[in-house]
């Protein structure tokens, strides 16, 4: 899927679909034609609802958890903490009554779970997939936490990027390559040189969520690397910002 702009420059996106349209609809805003490439695919699990009776707070690492918690249990009561702003956005969008965002990284809602919980008061229940960044039970247990983690969804890497996005990267049509996650970049480095594609990435500046995202691309050699801030699509939005305005002409004098 690509989203259409004005300006003709282009940006990878390499999130699943279901994360895609927000950052998608910003980059058009921005001038950026959208090639939406998810590199994962979701697949949720089907077993019965899970039992959240006695758990004081769900903790969500990921829109995809809240998505996979929602399709199975109709219990909306319970408090969620989400691990920043987007997975607490689906939260409220799907029902859930009380939403606290811990505005960053894994790191950021321990601290938030140890400021507004209380170990006394009952298992703390990690909604995940099959594979998980972080070790969320192990700083939470440190503390005297009981944390059950539900495994509710599998991120499945894809074998291969699609053939119009091989393309693309190839003929140095594409600008900017964007990536959220160490796991989805490192799937990337994969397929990209598998289509030999290693040294085709001179004109593409890659723009990464967090360090661990970045090393994960290993050698491959893209014309500019940049690290985000903060772990969060605002803060990649920035950096985006900052490089087209690096672009832009200086007005005649």
């Amino acid at each position: 899927m690509t989203i259409r702009s004005r300006h003709g420059l282009r940006a990878l996106v390499t999130r699943p679909r279901e994360e895609a349209a927000e950052l998608a609809a910003a980059l058009a805003a921005r001038g950026i034609d959208a090639i939406v490439e998810p590199l994962m695919e979701i697949h949720y699990r089907t077993e019965p609802a899970p039992d959240l009776s006695g758990a004081q707070a769900v903790l969500c690492t990921s829109a995809n958890g809240v998505r996979a918690l929602a399709r199975l249990s109709a219990e909306r009561g319970v408090p969620v903490l989400a691990v920043g702003d987007a997975t607490a956005a689906r939260a409220r969008h799907e029902g859930f009554a009380s939403v606290a965002s811990a505005g960053g990284a894994v790191e950021d809602l321990v601290r938030l779970a140890r400021e507004r919980l209380r170990a006394e008061r009952g298992r703390l229940v990690h909604v995940a997939g099959s594979i998980v960044a972080g070790d969320l039970a192990g700083a939470l247990g440190e503390a005297g936490f009981a944390v059950e983690r539900l495994v509710l969804y599998e991120a499945r890497p894809v074998a291969a990027l699609g053939a119009a996005t091989a393309r693309a990267l190839a003929a140095g049509l594409i600008d900017y390559a964007l990536f959220f996650s160490p796991r989805t970049a490192s799937v990337f480095a994969r397929v990209a040189e598998r289509a030999g594609l290693a040294e085709a990435l001179h004109t593409t500046v890659a723009v990464s969520i967090s360090p661990a995202a970045d090393a994960a691309l290993g050698p491959l050699r893209f014309r500019a690397r940049h690290v985000v801030a903060a772990p969060n699509q605002p803060a990649l939005l920035a950096v985006l910002d900052t490089l087209l305005a690096a672009r832009r002409p200086e007005p005649a004098r």
